[in-house]
């Protein structure tokens, strides 16, 4: 069977792992608390916090078992989100989400009861995307190290490009000393996905880097 030749995205995180953990956030907090649930978003982490432990005699090592067996605090929340098919199956969830960062290699959970309330983070070290005739290996220094996959194909097609690399062209252009974190607030990324997709169009040949890392700027050779 011939692979397709169609783009793939590869999402920063696994989406289900995330969905979940949020959907954990609103059904189990306690509503009687005035803490509001916390959801922060960094280079390479995500963490959410909800105010209330956990419920009934579960502890944080039941949840890294198959076999736990769960209970509720905001029983009609359940049934609302289980209604909606936003709950698939009750007391199921933990399981859907070590299953979803399976395909993640560096993908990291961890959880703990603290201050009153319940705090879990999805973390990685390294994350790898495969696209076209490039790869790119986020290391943890959040430097990108790019290499060629095809040696043979050198053609670089402005079709190839996604909206955002060629929002980042334009404001390089615009300002040629432009930070990622800067570009970070005008894409609406991160400035690690910054980073990454700087060096795609490095290696396409629409960027050069004049300079040093620090001090230095990037230049457009070729617009799209």
């Amino acid at each position: 069977m011939r692979e397709s030749t169609q783009r793939r995205e590869i999402f920063e995180y696994p989406l289900d792992a995330v969905r979940e953990l949020v959907l954990n956030a609103v059904i189990h907090r306690k509503y009687n608390s005035p803490v509001d649930i916390q959801i922060k978003i960094f280079d390479k982490k995500i963490t959410i916090f909800n105010p209330g432990d956990l419920y009934g005699n579960i502890t944080v090592e039941d949840l890294q078992r198959d076999d736990y067996q769960a209970s509720a605090r905001n029983k009609l929340i359940v049934e609302a989100f289980f209604l909606t098919g936003n709950v698939e199956k009750y007391g199921t969830g933990y399981q859907r989400i070590r299953k979803a960062i399976e395909d993640y290699p560096t993908m990291k959970y961890a959880c703990r009861e603290t201050q009153g309330g319940f705090w879990v983070e999805l973390a990685y070290e390294k994350q790898k995307e495969t696209f076209d005739n490039i790869e790119i290996v986020t290391e943890k220094d959040t430097e990108s190290v790019v290499k060629t996959v095809d040696e043979n194909n050198t053609e670089n097609n402005t079709e190839n490009l996604t909206d955002r690399q060629k929002v980042i062209i334009k404001e390089i252009k615009r300002v040629p000393h432009i930070t990622s974190e800067e570009l970070s607030d005008i894409v609406g990324i991160t400035a690690d996905n910054i980073r990454v997709n700087l060096s795609k169009l490095k290696a396409k040949g629409f960027i050069e880097r004049i300079g040093p890392s620090k001090g230095g700027y990037w230049k457009v050779i070729k617009s799209p």
